[in-house]
């Protein structure tokens, strides 16, 4: 039996093919339902069942008529023919009946093909009424709340006992008293305990970051869900909404709006726990892949296609591409998990392009979210407590940046200029992967497993080349060594490479204006040879999900190559005198970068060449950032505490000769000073340490600028 779609059929017709269908193919789903209710409440049917095995035209006409069929086939469990009396009375049914089972039973559609989806920003009036599914974020959840669905009245003068069913959200009371010697108006009382009530629950879904171009603002759209399907998802969860688009007439005060809102009556709700499976990849597509992981200078390709008009920054722009292949999250038996992402840190003088740098990587990552750090909050940041506009006025947890971009990267521009109670925000997100919220009497811990990239400027606006680098750095340390890699940028005048950079500007200008005004091709073609990426922009997001479905493995000669390195470098700290060069957390960012390099390739394994490419780039950030200038040794500490040995054993020693000088009225400042001077210590140096051993509360100066004592 076939039904041509323009064909309307009746709510009977529609129960009739339902009953067929499930005595068909959805039998034992039916009894196992029946079997465990009321733990589980409805019976979820894949939509290729009704399109392949079927009736395409049946199926079709669901989208086009969602009530009917809805409710034609929860009649048709309702009123099935399966025999389910043995499975009620072995079952977990409380002793209900099985009409009361039935009865409560909710049919839900799910795995509707690609072809049906539509974006927030896509929803138009002709959808009304119409069978949708929609992909998003989990932005809101309001709490969960019983909803009235039929009201049981009792008339307060005759007593008389009326029943009223209630539609939308406005609360109905009968109009007068139904007995005919009585009808009386406006005095009945609800009867609680004999009314009908279900759950009820608010959700606002966001556009997904990976489906926005460019500058797009993600559009927002609000969610009822009812019964079962409430309190099933949190802030961040990224799902497929399927349900009937309503509309709602906006009012003002005194007149109603010809305009309306529209919401999705929610039918089932897709937990999409997946990575970046949802990134529709043609045949020809992964063909183009698979070519490009066997071009022997793949490597360079991927770094020639991040932020092509910024000319050199090769050694960043290697990290930038690991970070975006990223190494793989483990799960250990014990339930502990180990971080797969990598966290990159620029700091560099201004005009050099970070800010470029970081929007590219954005908008190339398959999932990334963008903010700057002086318009962002830690609540901006991890989530915010918010007053429910479209709920009941209650508290609800609005995800932040780093919950978006769960799965992808964050990239957060200007951190020196954010408040530092903010900064302290991300420790939890950057190390652990998640962020706990416990705000206006609500606690939650939402996920965020992204990589960061951050961009900041150096403390005083430049680098100071006289100074340690370490020092000019404005951050916490306890937040700086959750960085795998940080890189310093300085702007350094050099007449061969700033010709270069010249030039490579002007030819960049010069092909964005012969692209925008010249017909010519041929032209623009050759003015764009040098700034075009050597893979296309949508390829490359392609080739980065893909490769994400890839978990290397490490090779012996891999894992010697890395324990190599890292033991050679913690040899240099065994002497009781020397500094701690690097700590196993270094180890484990080796192994990260390591993975992304395999994953560049498309690699089932990790190779001693990823190895080598892990070990020479972590070697480059310690460096920079991790040695210090005093003793050309590596030393961790720089970055973890913020002070080298050098400086703790200078500090020690400024504090012994204090206590040693010490008398009734304190320590002579002069005499410190020239103590600490013969044995070693800078003056202008001694000063400082003084300055700051004030500050921290370690010393005090009884008599300003003469004499000093340790507390």
């Amino acid at each position: 039996m076939s039904t041509t779609i323009e064909e309307s059929l009746d709510i009977n017709e529609v129960e009739d093919r339902f009953k067929e269908f499930f005595e068909k193919y959805y039998s034992t789903e039916i009894k196992d339902l029946v079997a465990k209710y009321p733990n589980e409440k409805s019976l979820y049917v894949h939509y290729n069942s009704l399109l392949e095995r079927f009736d395409p035209e049946f199926a079709d006409r669901l989208v086009e008529e969602p009530d009917k069929f809805i409710l034609g086939a929860e009649r048709a469990v309702k009123n099935t023919e399966i025999k389910l009396q043995p499975v009620i009375d072995s079952g977990e049914s409380q002793g209900l009946s099985l009409n009361e089972i039935l009865n409560n039973i909710n049919v839900r559609f799910i795995e509707l093909p690609t072809r049906l989806r539509t974006l927030a920003r896509n929803l138009r009036s002709h959808h009304i009424n119409k069978f949708v599914s929609i992909d998003g974020i989990v932005k809101r959840a309001t709490e969960v709340r019983p909803k009235l669905v039929k009201g049981v009245f009792k008339c307060l003068r005759c007593g008389n006992v009326m029943e009223v069913g209630q539609e939308g959200e406005s609360y109905q009371e009968p109009y007068q008293c139904a007995d005919e010697t009585c009808q009386r108006k406006n005095a009945f009382e609800l009867l609680v305990d004999k009314s009908d009530f279900i759950d009820s629950q608010k959700l606002q879904i966001q556009e997904r970051p990976e489906d926005l171009r460019g500058a797009e603002q993600p559009q927002d759209l609000n969610i009822l869900v009812e019964d079962d399907l409430t309190g099933e998802v949190v802030p961040g969860n990224r799902v497929i909404i399927n349900g009937v688009l309503r509309s709602s007439q906006k009012q003002s005060r005194n007149s109603k709006s010809t305009v309306f809102d529209v919401y999705v009556e929610c039918n089932s709700i897709e937990l999409m726990d997946r990575e970046f499976e949802d990134l529709e990849i043609t045949v020809e597509e992964l063909n183009m892949i698979e070519d490009l992981s066997s071009d022997p200078d793949i490597y360079n390709k991927i770094i020639d296609s991040i932020a092509p008009t910024i000319y050199g920054y090769r050694d960043v722009k290697e990290a930038m591409a690991l970070q975006l292949f990223s190494g793989v999250a483990k799960q250990l038996p014990d339930g502990s998990r180990i971080r797969g992402d990598i966290h990159t840190f620029l700091v560099g003088d201004p005009g050099i392009g970070k800010s470029q740098i970081l929007r590219y990587v954005s908008n190339l990552a398959p999932r990334g979210v963008y903010a700057s750090g002086k318009s962002s909050t830690s609540a901006g940041l991890t989530a915010a407590a918010v007053k429910d506009e479209f709920g009941d006025g209650k508290w609800t947890l609005e995800a932040g940046a780093l919950v978006l971009a769960d799965k992808g990267v964050a990239t957060i521009d200007e951190m020196d200029k954010m408040n530092s109670r903010d900064r302290s925000a991300l420790h939890e997100a950057m190390e652990q992967q998640s962020i706990s919220i416990a705000k206006a009497g609500i606690t939650s811990t939402l996920k965020s497993r992204c990589a960061l990239l951050g961009a900041a400027n150096p403390k005083y606006g430049r680098f100071d080349r006289y100074e340690p680098i370490a020092d000019q750095i404005d951050m916490e340390p306890s937040l700086l060594s959750r960085f795998d890699l940080i890189f310093t940028l300085t702007d350094k005048p050099d007449k061969k490479k700033d010709e270069k950079i010249a030039n490579h500007i002007i030819k960049s200008h010069y092909a964005g204006e012969i692209s925008m005004k010249s017909d010519k091709s041929g032209e623009a073609d050759t003015a764009l040879e040098d700034i075009e990426p050597a893979i296309e922009p949508e390829l490359m997001r392609k080739y980065i999900a893909h490769s994400k479905q890839i978990t290397p493995v490490l090779t012996e000669d891999a894992k010697e190559e890395l324990v190599d390195f890292y033991l050679e470098l913690r040899e240099i700290g065994e002497d009781e005198n020397s500094p701690v060069p690097v700590t196993a957390r270094q180890l484990e960012a080796l192994v990260r970068l390591a993975e992304a390099s395999a994953r560049t390739r498309l690699n089932e394994t990790v190779e001693v060449v990823d190895a080598e490419r892990a070990t020479t780039i972590v070697n480059k950030c310690l460096k920079e950032v991790g040695m210090d200038p005093e003793t050309g040794q590596y030393d961790i500490d720089m970055l973890t505490t913020g002070t080298s040995k050098s400086q703790r054993d200078k500090i020690r020693l400024i504090k012994e000769v204090i206590e040693s000088l010490e008398g009734e009225e304190g320590a002579p400042r002069t005499e410190v000073i020239s103590e600490a001077e013969s044995e070693g210590v800078d003056k202008d140096e001694v000063k400082d340490i003084i300055k700051k051993l004030r500050e921290k509360g370690d010393i005090i100066e009884p008599r300003p600028g003469k004499t000093l004592r340790t507390t």
